[in-house]
């Protein structure tokens, strides 16, 4: 009863509220427009923008997104369905790998599923990627689905083949989901893991390569065989060459960082269990690597799971957050085996129960004068987040120690806080990066059909939320006009009035332009939306 109370818990805050925010940022609102196009022309094989072949990334998200836009229609609930689906599937993957290894070591660690898979499903990674549109999370439960299925054909010896089958078949889903990087990240991991216990022959000469490789060559080629039939170089160059290689060896897509930038970021998205985290870690050291003891085992392959991404991609030349979302499984795995061990002792946790303490406090406080301050959340939602979080805390603090109650504890603060975030908090914020609402008062209006321009800067947003009136450059880039003098050449070419959006604090320039009739349709404090027409 308790796994089902959990799992409905983990569904209602990873699915409720999904449609209720705008699509933000430059990602989810460029992914979702081309899943839509894509869906309109029924063509499962080209993904474009604008119009324009849209190589960057490969099929399997926008499938997703087209077989929810069936069931739901085209809106944000439906673009952001299938990482979520894929967030609750790769809970679901890491408690199996917990409980199956609990029944390998005598049920010593009978709590080891539950609690690894818990600590994934309520860590602050995985239910941010899990509401957002992305491919990040996708690929990530592609690398637990590979990497649980391996672990399990090398520990449970009479449905190996079995395992190792849905072993191939993940590397191909890893292949559909982000590319090179959903064999590569899983290859790294195994192959590491194997050369630190001295069985790297032995693991290839068991894997079963000459008949897995054909397995995940033929899953792949379900996209990338027509894909590369129809379009040829143009999408190896494109796909590969710049998405793949270039991005990764260069600083040609403008994310550069310091090495160490996943340090830091591993920790945020590992809250709030990064301090036990750091426990885990350092309890490694008693880890002995070279007997065949399950749990010694498994602490080993998933630290290896942790460390691999984040040493591949420091060495990236392009670095965003979500890179690294695949080591959080790992992190997840190492974190619920050393609570289902600290939970047969009878010292409990305390430093960790006060480190808890002091972090939940901390976020309370801290979390409710950012949003009330710099978010403009009201004051009544984020109080009603920061009790949450401080009430646990507290408790924490007076407990002193850290025991099976207190996990259910602690994810279940984080649940609460982001269950009511997203109901009283989410939209307002998310409001103040979109132009989904600027571009609904333009419709409302009757300029609905107005060409859509950008004036010093670039509205990504406004490529799903305007479709299809986006003035795109010979790139297939949406156009960025740098003076006012462009706009007015536009819009006498048109002949009829123009959307424009311009960052506020250059909205005076369309004023002042005499070739120019503009007229402020609203703000959301970033940019504003302009009707301008040609002066005759």
């Amino acid at each position: 009863m308790r796994f089902w109370l959990t799992l409905a818990a983990i569904c209602a805050v990873y699915f409720i509220g999904l449609g209720r925010m705008p699509l933000v940022g430059p990602d989810e609102p460029r992914y979702a427009q081309v899943a839509r196009e894509m869906y309109v022309r029924g063509d499962f094989v080209t993904p474009t923008l604008g119009g324009h072949t849209w190589f960057e990334k490969p099929a399997l998200l926008y499938w997703l997104m087209i077989g929810a836009y069936r069931l739901y229609g085209v809106s944000e609930f439906a673009a952001r369905f299938g990482s979520a689906l894929a967030g609750v599937f790769a809970a679901l993957m890491i408690f199996w790998l917990g409980q199956r290894i609990a029944r390998a070591s005598d049920e010593t660690l009978k709590s080891a599923g539950e609690f690894s898979g818990f600590v994934f499903a309520t860590s602050l990674g995985a239910i941010v990627f899990s509401r957002g549109a992305s491919f990040d999370m996708l690929l990530t439960a592609t690398v637990t689905l590979a990497l649980v299925s391996f672990f399990l054909a090398d520990l449970e010896e009479r449905r190996r083949l079995l395992y190792l089958g849905c072993f191939y078949v993940a590397l191909g889903l890893g292949l559909l989901a982000k590319g090179l990087v959903g064999i590569a990240l899983p290859l790294g991991v195994i192959s590491l893991y194997s050369l630190m216990q001295g069985r790297l022959l032995e693991t290839a000469r068991r894997s079963g390569w000459w008949w897995g490789a054909p397995l995940t060559l033929a899953t792949a080629a379900l996209w990338y065989g027509p894909v590369i039939a129809r379009h040829g170089w143009l999408f190896v160059d494109e796909f590969f060459l710049q998405h793949h290689f270039a991005r990764y060896l260069s600083n040609k897509y403008h994310h550069p960082q310091p090495f160490y930038f996943y340090l830091p970021v591993i920790a945020l998205l590992t809250l709030p269990w990064t301090p036990v985290l750091v426990s885990a870690l350092v309890a490694l050291r008693r880890t002995d690597r070279s007997t065949g003891d399950v749990v010694d085992r498994a602490k080993l392959f998933a630290a290896f799971w942790l460390i691999v991404p984040i040493a591949f991609f420091s060495f990236s030349g392009s670095k965003l957050p979500g890179y690294v979302l695949p080591s959080l499984p790992g992190a997840a795995v190492l974190v619920g085996l050393h609570l289902a061990e600290r939970s047969r002792r009878a010292d409990g946790g305390r430093w960790i129960a006060v480190a808890l303490g002091l972090l939940f406090i901390a976020l309370g406080v801290g979390g409710t004068i950012y949003a009330v301050r710099v978010e403009r959340t009201s004051f009544l939602c984020a109080g009603l987040v920061a009790v949450v979080l401080v009430l646990v805390g507290v408790r924490s603090l007076l407990v002193a120690r850290f025991r099976s109650l207190d996990v259910w504890w602690t994810g279940g603060a984080v649940l609460a806080s982001i269950f009511l975030i997203s109901l009283c908090a989410a939209e307002s914020v998310a409001l103040r990066h979109s132009t989904r609402d600027l571009l609904r008062r333009a419709d409302a209006l009757g300029f609905g059909q107005a060409p859509i321009l950008n004036l010093h800067t670039v509205e990504r947003t406004a490529e799903f939320y305007g479709a299809g009136r986006i003035v795109y450059d010979e790139r297939g880039e949406p156009l960025k006009l740098e003076g006012t003098f462009q706009v007015a050449d536009i819009a006498a070419a048109h002949g009829g009035p123009a959307l424009v959006f311009v960052p506020t604090e250059h909205a005076h320039q369309l004023n002042e332009d005499a070739r120019l009739r503009a007229e402020k349709i609203g703000d959301n404090g970033q940019v504003a939306l302009f009707v301008v027409r040609a002066k005759r």
